[in-house]
């Protein structure tokens, strides 16, 4: 399946990268970035191993790292994957839209 990255998750993951840049060391940021590739290729491979969202059951969680989950939709007809989010757990999950 193809993967899209909408224009949120590009921004969401950009800024998820900022805050590691200015608090973690280059090895963790490194390690984030495998794991998200990781994750996304997870998700390739089996579009619904991750729970279905509480609010809307077309849209899923994965977990890239305990501090960060992926928002996605899969879109069979298409044969797509649509990355939506990158969200920081620590975050107030009432300001979740998914």
């Amino acid at each position: 399946m193809k993967v899209i990255w909408t224009s949120k998750a590009k921004i969401s993951f950009s800024k998820t990268l900022d805050y590691l840049n200015e608090n973690w060391t280059q090895k963790e940021i490194d390690n984030f970035a495998n794991e998200t590739r990781k994750v996304i290729f997870q998700i390739r491979q089996n579009p619904f191993m991750y729970i279905a969202s509480k609010k809307s059951k077309n849209i899923r969680k994965g977990f890239v790292n305990k501090k960060v989950s992926l928002f996605y939709r899969v879109k069979k007809r298409k044969k797509e994957i649509e990355l939506l989010l990158f969200w920081n757990n620590m975050q107030n999950p009432e300001d979740l839209k998914y």
